[in-house]
């Protein structure tokens, strides 16, 4: 038998690849770019995983004078030439050659222990890039944020902090829009009421009314719009005064935005628009070396194959676009940021213009036209927020729900429930702010998190604020039990870590164990795939595997105490990792 490092690790998935690969060299040694194909069983009756390359390899070599005679012969080889690993307890063939691989429970639970231990970033997945950016949030200055925003806001931090864990630098950007043609309607606005030019967050009052003010006035007032049109020239000709008043603009928006940066937890750098606007010259230059702009009915366009509509990178005024800014942040990217990875999360209504200006950067070279090669850009897209009427979510008054707004009524309601459940009578009032803070906002983030992010979902409080099903409130909940039975043990769960044994000699101790070591390779297609709701499945199945077996499996009192407490222990910290990856903060009593 051939001999395998016992030192594996990354996700399961990983480490069983690597016990396959050693035995696929002795097997096929002419075919030394086989990669092991390893899925998890479909039915679990036969194993936990199975290694699915007979047939592939078969096709490969059959009629090059072979000593196999069809694909079962060549998994029974592979299972032979497997080395001896403390992983595997047994091995079979099912149909043409699939191996399937039982895992040894022992090892399961060695594995386990050691997390308990040495913590649970050792089991962080290995992602192929080093340095990702995930541009994400990007509201418009002078404009509230709003349901809208909340979608891109915490899709992008759940990707952002998944990336994180797995050891990827993330540079989280905030591409505000704080640049274009709607300033000079503003500045010249803010001069009208404040004609010194100097102004703040008190005097100027709600942004987002001085904004439509400023727009009724520049539709109904010719003169006006004239004056605002000039304005735009000043400020990008960096005319100080215009400058000033656009940067005062820009700060009293920011300090709107970061009061719900600060409450949904969420961090980013910002570098809007602006930055990028000097590299926009520049930018077009090396396009235009490419040959890739030509000119189209007095506008500067790039074409792009099978689409009717060019790329407008250059307006007929000569004023540049979201298209310039766009590819002048993409090469700043990639050159100045050196990032392998850029991910952009907005509205999949805006699907079209990633894919053309995706199609330039690769025309021009900055990008590979192999999608699965690096550096490489993704657009993470995602549907709309509706009400129970099926159409956009808005107010009564047809306005779009400011996101503040929508924070407090998820707050107040959970307190409202806590207090109803007579909660204020036994914790203190900080206690109270805290768990009506971390199950609100964690049930309106979960809402959105647990659908996949293509489809549109209907925001309803009734619904994601229910303590039953697959909801943050029931998940929170099942997290707060899960530490009371480890404090009612009265036991010191770090000298268990020490001292104790786990062994998972029942069904369902065995089920629970594995799938909390199936965590990494969850969290790894998550982060490959973009999509966040594979995260919060893995965690739901988690709290029902749980439960299975808290109700088959007395803990407190039996003779297995002190693995069972280990083993709750275990889970209750995989599910604090998942709340993390999900932005969302755990309450430990109810």
């Amino acid at each position: 038998m051939a001999s395998a490092s016992e030192e594996n690790i990354g996700s399961l998935k990983e480490q069983i690849s690597k016990v396959f690969e050693v035995s696929l060299k002795v097997t096929v040694p002419e075919e030394p770019e086989v990669v092991p194909l390893i899925a998890a069983c479909v039915k679990k009756e036969f194993g936990d995983y199975q290694c699915n390359n007979a047939m592939s390899i078969w096709a490969k070599i059959k009629g090059k004078g072979t000593q196999f005679k069809g694909p079962q012969p060549v998994g029974q080889a592979i299972m032979k030439n497997l080395p001896t690993s403390d992983m595997i307890e047994s091995c079979s063939i099912a149909g043409p050659g699939f191996v399937n691989v039982k895992l040894s429970k022992k090892w399961i639970a060695k594995s386990i222990l050691k997390m308990l231990t040495d913590g649970i970033d050792t089991w962080a997945p290995k992602l192929p890039v080093k340095r990702a950016i995930v541009d994400f949030s990007s509201p418009n200055i002078a404009k509230e944020m709003h349901v809208g925003h909340l979608r891109s806001t915490i899709i992008g931090d759940t990707l952002a902090r998944m990336l994180e864990y797995s050891k990827v630098e993330v540079l989280r950007r905030n591409h505000v829009g704080d640049w274009g043609t709607q300033f000079g309607m503003l500045i010249e606005f803010l001069f009208e009421k404040f004609p010194s030019g100097e102004v703040n967050d008190q005097a100027i009052g709600e942004l987002e009314l001085f904004y439509k003010a400023s727009k009724q006035r520049f539709d109904s007032d010719p003169e006006f719009k004239e004056r605002a049109q000039k304005a735009v020239v000043s400020l990008q000709g960096g005319e100080e005064k215009f400058r000033k008043a656009w940067a005062q603009i820009c700060e009293i928006s920011r300090k709107g935005y970061e009061k719900v940066y600060k409450r949904l937890g969420v961090h980013l750098e910002e570098k809007g628009e602006s930055f990028y606007n000097p590299y926009i010259p520049k930018t077009l230059d090396l396009l235009r070396e490419k040959g890739l702009i030509e000119e189209s009915e007095g506008a500067q366009v790039i074409f792009i194959e099978g689409k009717k509509i060019p790329l407008i990178v250059v307006k007929r005024d000569g004023g540049f676009n979201y298209a310039s800014t766009d590819l002048a942040a993409l090469w700043y990217r990639l050159n100045e940021e050196k990032a392998e990875w850029i991910i952009y999360v907005t509205d999949v209504g805006q699907r079209e213009h990633f894919e053309m200006f995706f199609t330039a950067a690769k025309r021009a070279g900055w990008l590979p036209s192999d999608e699965s090669k690096y550096p490489k850009t993704s657009h993470v897209g995602f549907g709309l927020v509706l009400g129970d009427d099926g159409k956009r979510f808005r107010t009564r008054s047809t306005e779009v729900v400011k996101l503040v707004d929508l924070l407090d009524e998820a707050k107040s309601r959970c307190k409202a429930a806590l207090v109803e459940r007579g909660k204020a009578a036994e914790w203190t009032a900080e206690e109270l702010e805290h768990t009506a803070e971390a199950v609100g906002y964690g049930a309106v983030k979960y809402a959105d998190l647990k659908n996949n992010r293509l489809t549109n979902y209907t925001f309803n409080f009734d619904q994601m604020l229910n303590d039953k099903g697959n909801t943050a409130v029931y998940l929170l909940y099942a997290h707060a039990r899960i530490c009371s039975i480890i404090r009612k043990s009265g036991k010191d769960i770090d000298e268990l870590k020490k001292e104790g044994q786990l062994l998972l000699e029942k069904d369902e101790e065995r089920k629970l164990g594995l799938h909390l070591l199936q965590f990494a390779e969850v969290v790894e297609e998550a982060c490959t795939n973009l999509l966040p709701n594979m995260l919060c499945e893995y965690l739901y199945d988690l709290s029902e595997k749980f439960t299975s077996f808290y109700s088959e499996c007395q803990v407190v009192g039996s003779a297995e105490e002190t693995s069972r407490l280990l083993l709750c222990e275990a889970t209750a910290v995989v599910m604090r990792k998942c709340f993390h990856l999900l932005g969302i903060t755990p309450v430990y009593k109810i």
